[in-house]
């Protein structure tokens, strides 16, 4: 059983800066793609970042330049730098982890919230 856990979030003024981190337990293959996710009220959800098990990174146009992602393969950890924060971040943040070859597989966290106030 695949377990997404995310932790970091909170209220912070806009400007600031926040550190969202993601660990996965259990067993998995590898060529995988870890991702922070983020859903505002009435909004779809959206991809912030993710980092392919290769190393590969990609960002949601909104925070390019603000955010950076990291990942620990070996820790199975994922990273969410947040700087200069803006009201329009404020969101539930999601971890993913998911694989589009066989096997494939799409786990979600429970989401933490992050709120940038003005």
């Amino acid at each position: 059983q695949v377990q997404l856990v995310e932790s970091g979030g909170g209220l912070v003024q806009a400007g600031g800066s926040l550190r969202l981190s993601c660990a996965a337990s259990g067993n998995f293959p590898g060529a995988n793609v870890m991702g922070w996710y983020r859903q505002s009220p009435g909004k779809e959800r959206e991809l912030v970042a993710s980092v392919t098990s290769g190393g590969t990174s990609d960002y949601g146009d909104s925070v390019e330049g603000r955010f950076t992602v990291s990942r620990n393969n070996y820790k199975n950890t994922l990273d969410l730098e947040m700087n200069n924060l803006k009201p329009e971040d404020t969101a539930v943040y999601y971890c993913n982890l998911k694989r589009k070859i066989l096997p494939r597989f799409n786990y979600w966290g429970q989401g933490t919230q992050v709120t940038v106030s003005s």
